[in-house]
């Protein structure tokens, strides 16, 4: 495939970044909805399993559908390659997978998505720890790292706690012990930020948010950037030496992602290739209500905390803005007093949906505690920022005086 200029505008990239002869004049990819692929001759086969040649033999390890969406997703990141997953899970597994072992130690950031700090539960049992900065700040990781660490991982933003990393700084600690940075970008997306530019070396999403747009299909991506000296770093990576920057990738293909099965269907790599054209548009425009919505509810209620970066005073106010170009998301959390009046806020709403997700064209609200952060201990919840009386707003693309006038009498009508 054909690349244009990659300094072209966002919104020209997402069109027409990733260029091929699709069948017939298509201008979408088909969806190769086919487990495995025929080949002419059984030599033709054998190189492809040798890893002698290209080309597709069983969807589990490559399909043509979702290589398209890898190579998207590697061009809006600036990457050398990806990796498509079946969910977001899967993608943060995939990523970190691939290079530890027991007896390892991951640092991480304290305000993750409850589902990831679940996920570093279980790795417990594999004999990998994970140790928890109490304050999002690069002092905070460095004091953590120990002989034992081998690699940091961050979110660009907590989900829900909004506290944003400062990639570059945090990069240059990691770098500075020879270790790898894994940054999750979901929150962002590659619309706001690029973390590999400054200084990560491998970003994942769970593609089922603002990827794709439309909640219609679970899926995942890690993109590997091109410095990290992998094959330097880790035992497991020097077989993949000859591969150079692509010896992560070569080595997740080869053995955990193929082995384990988490790969992504051709249906749902259709449907983010469709959602990826109007990411722009819809960041955009969910950015821009997300600020104006947080204005509206900080002034709606004295009692009311609310916390969005675009706030001034906001504690990660002044780093939002210089690392996501002057936008600060679409996620909004307000904490209003009690569970009971969140509750009542949130059931008196009537364009959102109370919905487990973000990312959508709709407006979505969420109670963390007992939802998404449920299984975490209270200082758990905590540290990622989750309390009883919080409310998540993943803002859309409504009209924002609806969304202002409905929770107007949403607030107006709730329980005290």
């Amino acid at each position: 495939m054909d690349m244009v200029d990659p300094d072209c505008g966002f919104n020209t990239l997402l069109l027409h970044g990733v260029k091929a002869e699709y069948p017939h004049g298509a201008t979408h990819v088909p969806i190769y909805q086919s487990s495995a692929f025929r080949h002419e001759n059984a030599e033709d086969l054998e190189k492809i399993f040798t890893n002698k040649s290209v080309g597709y033999s069983y969807t589990r390890i490559n399909n043509p559908t979702i290589e398209d969406f890898e190579k998207r997703m590697t061009l809006l990141e600036g990457g050398i390659g990806g990796v498509a997953c079946s969910s977001g899970m899967s993608a943060i597994f995939n990523a970190l997978m691939n290079i530890l072992q027991s007896g390892d130690e991951v640092v991480a950031s304290a305000g993750l998505y409850g589902g990831t700090v679940e996920l570093f539960e279980e790795l417990n049992a594999f004999g990998i720890t994970t140790r928890y900065v109490e304050r999002n700040e690069p002092d905070a990781y460095e004091a953590l790292i120990n002989d034992k660490t081998r690699v940091v991982f961050a979110e660009t933003m907590g989900n829900p706690k909004l506290d944003v990393t400062d990639i570059e700084a945090v990069a240059k600690v990691a770098h500075s012990h020879e270790l790898p940075l894994i940054i999750d970008n979901t929150t962002a997306t590659p619309m706001l930020v690029k973390p590999l530019s400054l200084g990560a070396d491998v970003v994942v999403h769970s593609s089922s948010k603002y990827i794709n747009g439309n909640s219609d299909a679970i899926s995942g991506v890690l993109i590997c950037g091109a410095k990290y000296k992998w094959a330097e770093h880790f035992d497991g990576l020097k077989p993949y030496k000859r591969f150079g920057p692509f010896a992560y990738l070569a080595k997740l293909r080869n053995g955990l992602f193929r082995n384990t099965g988490g790969c992504l269907s051709p249906q749902n790599a259709f449907l983010n290739i469709l959602g990826l054209e109007t990411l722009g548009l819809r960041v955009e425009r969910q950015c821009s209500n997300a600020l104006a919505l947080a204005k509206y509810l900080d002034e709606a209620d004295e009692s009311f905390d609310v916390n969005y970066p675009g706030l001034d005073g906001n504690a990660y106010h002044e780093l939002a803005k210089r690392q996501l170009g002057g936008r600060y998301g679409a996620i909004v959390t307000v904490r209003v007093g009690s569970k009971e009046r969140a509750f009542s806020i949130m059931n008196n709403l009537k364009l959102p949906y109370i919905l487990s997700n973000i990312g959508d064209t709709k407006t979505l609200v969420l109670h963390p505690a007992s939802t998404i952060a449920v299984h975490l201990s209270k200082e758990e919840q905590i540290q990622s920022g989750v309390y009883d009386d919080l409310i998540r707003i993943s803002v859309g693309i409504e009209d924002i005086e609806d969304l202002k006038k409905d929770f107007e009498q949403a607030i107006a009508g709730s329980l005290i």
